[in-house]
C-alpha cells in the first residue's frame, strides 16, 4: 500500500522496517505488519479510538455471525459497484478490528485473478484495534491514522467503505477518484430499538435520511432488517459493551438484562455514493 507521510504528505516508500518519506520523517512498521501514520501532535487523548475492551467486545459478537447479513450485502454491493473496474483501491474506513475489511478482501480476491487483485487497507485511529486486525489478517494492509487526515493520495480510492465511522465531506472528495465510490452504513430507524427501551422512558428512533455529501451523489440505498435473539449472557454483554448504550445502564440494569433472552431488531441504511466532478 503507497501512504503518504501524515506530517509532510510527501510519499512514504519501504527502507528497512521502515516507511521514510524525502523530509526524512520515519514511520517503523510494528511486529504485527500494520504502521502507525497518527503523529503525538495530532492525538487528542492518549489513546484515541474504541478502547481494547470495546474492540474486544466487538471481535467476539461479530465472529458469532449476528452482523454477517449486513457484511455479505456490504460486499455484494462493492462487487457490483467495481465489476469493471481492475486491481481496485479500497479502504475501509474505520476499519475497526478488520471482521469487514477481511471478508470483503474474501469475496473481492474470489473474483480477481492475480493481475486484477483489489489493494484493500484499513484504516482505523484506534491502535488497539489496528494492532489486532493486522495481526489476524496478514494480507491486508492496516494503519494507525485519523480518517479526518487519511494518509492517501489525492484520487487514489476506487471504493472506501464507511461503517458507522465518522468522517470528512472533504476528506472523502479528496480521497475518492471521480467516478469511484463511496459506500456508507448507517442505523436505520429501528435498529437495536428494543434494547432502547430499555434505557428510555421515551427512546427515539434513528433518523431515516440520506446524508448529502459535498461532491457526491446517490446512486442508491438498501434497508436491511433482520430480528436477531441472543441466548447467551456473553453475547448480550458484548453487543452492549461495543455500543456507546453500554453507558446508560447501571450495572442492575445490565444484570438484569444479561439474566434473559434478548431479541432485537437490526436495522441498516446502506447506501453507495459516487464522486461527482
Amino acid at each position: 500500500m503507497n501512504y503518504l507521510c501524515p506530517i509532510c504528505a510527501r510519499p512514504l516508500s519501504a527502507q528497512d522496517q521502515s516507511l521514510v518519506c524525502e523530509q526524512r520523517h520515519q514511520f517503523d512498521l510494528a511486529k504485527e505488519g500494520y504502521v502507525n501514520l497518527l503523529p503525538v501532535q495530532n492525538k487528542k487523548s492518549k489513546n484515541p479510538g474504541d478502547n481494547k475492551e470495546m474492540m474486544q467486545a466487538r471481535r467476539e459478537f461479530l465472529d458469532q455471525g449476528f452482523y454477517q447479513s449486513l457484511s455479505d450485502k456490504v460486499n455484494s454491493i462493492a462487487q457490483q459497484a467495481l465489476i469493471t473496474v481492475n486491481a481496485p483501491n479500497i479502504l475501509d474506513l474505520g476499519c475497526g478490528e478488520g471482521y469487514y475489511t477481511h471478508r470483503l478482501a474474501q469475496v473481492m480476491a474470489a473474483m480477481s485473478d492475480a493481475n486484477t487483485a483489489p489493494n484493500i487497507a484499513g484504516l482505523d485511529i484506534s491502535k488497539s484495534a489496528i494492532r489486532f486486525a493486522a495481526k489476524r489478517y496478514k494480507t491486508i494492509s492496516f494503519c494507525v491514522a485519523s480518517a479526518y487526515n487519511a494518509p492517501f493520495a489525492d484520487a487514489s480510492q476506487d471504493l472506501v467503505i464507511r461503517i458507522y465511522a465518522p468522517s470528512q465531506d472533504a476528506e472523502l472528495a479528496r480521497i475518492i477518484k471521480v467516478g469511484g465510490y463511496l459506500l456508507t452504513v448507517t442505523p436505520a430507524a429501528e435498529h437495536l430499538f428494543e434494547l432502547k427501551q430499555k434505557i428510555y422512558q421515551t427512546p427515539e428512533k434513528h433518523d431515516m435520511s440520506i446524508e448529502p455529501i459535498a461532491g457526491f451523489e446517490v446512486v442508491e440505498q438498501q434497508r436491511l432488517t433482520q430480528e436477531i435473539t441472543l441466548t447467551q449472557a456473553k453475547d448480550s454483554k458484548n453487543l452492549l459493551e461495543m455500543t456507546p448504550l453500554a453507558w446508560k445502564m447501571s450495572d442492575e440494569q445490565k444484570a438484569q438484562l444479561y439474566a434473559t433472552d434478548l431479541t432485537l431488531t437490526l436495522d441498516f441504511n446502506i447506501t453507495l455514493y459516487k464522486r461527482t466532478a
